[in-house]
């Protein structure tokens, strides 16, 4: 399975309604949503009020992407909101194991992100309890930067790792200067979702979007 997932941190808010309304009528499923707390990232983005507004407009899964130290602290407020999937930086959490389990008891699926330096190693003991891998091909915290090519080897020893250990059905998601042509490069490598900010938002939202399908199929 591939997907799409669009970052709303690329979107135009003015407009944020129509784009949403518009990624789903161009067959996105997914929705790749960043909150940032100034603090484990430098940005600051948006939060709980924020997801539970576009929820009550958008049917698409929502991707929540937590860039805050200890997000164990939201679990349960962001599946309040309206969050379907968690994910939690390992590098922000004290106890990665417990997060985890937090998020799943709230019905919520749960993934790890790692930053560019982290190694693979700290996903060792929680596999059992990933749905998704979130491998960032940036440095975390700022939207439009260019993808890092070391990192290319770093999804392929990713999808190596969960292949042998029979995890096969964890989802690796890339995160970070994917584009059009960024995109075969990770898909080949063994990514199968793909978020997407200015990759998408940049331009004609439509055009872009039928690109990365178009190299979703030449994989099927």
């Amino acid at each position: 399975m591939y997907q799409l997932a669009p970052s709303i941190l690329s979107a135009n808010f003015n407009h944020l309604q129509e784009q949403l309304v518009l990624l789903e009528q161009c067959g996105c499923q997914w929705l790749h949503i960043d909150v940032m707390d100034g603090v484990f990232v430098p940005s600051i983005s948006f939060g709980m009020p924020v997801i539970s507004s576009i929820r009550q407009e958008s049917e698409l899964f929502f991707d929540v992407h937590m860039m805050v130290e200890e997000p164990s602290r939201y679990v349960e407020a962001m599946q309040k909101s309206g969050a379907d999937m968690l994910t939690v930086h390992a590098e922000a959490c004290k106890h990665l194991d417990w997060t985890l389990q937090m998020i799943h008891e709230c019905g919520m699926q749960a993934a790890v992100a790692l930053n560019p330096a982290t190694s693979l190693n700290v996903l060792d003991y929680v596999l059992d309890k990933m749905d998704m891998v979130l491998l960032m091909t940036v440095n975390p915290g700022f939207g439009g930067q260019s993808y890092l090519p070391v990192m290319t080897d770093k999804i392929r020893s990713l999808r190596e790792k969960l292949d042998e250990a029979g995890y096969r059905k964890i989802f690796i998601e890339v995160d970070g200067g994917i584009n059009s042509v960024t995109a075969e490069r990770v898909l080949e490598a063994g990514a199968n979702i793909l978020v997407a900010g200015s990759g998408v938002f940049t331009g004609d939202i439509s055009s872009n979007i039928a690109l990365f399908f178009e190299k979703f199929n030449q994989r099927k």
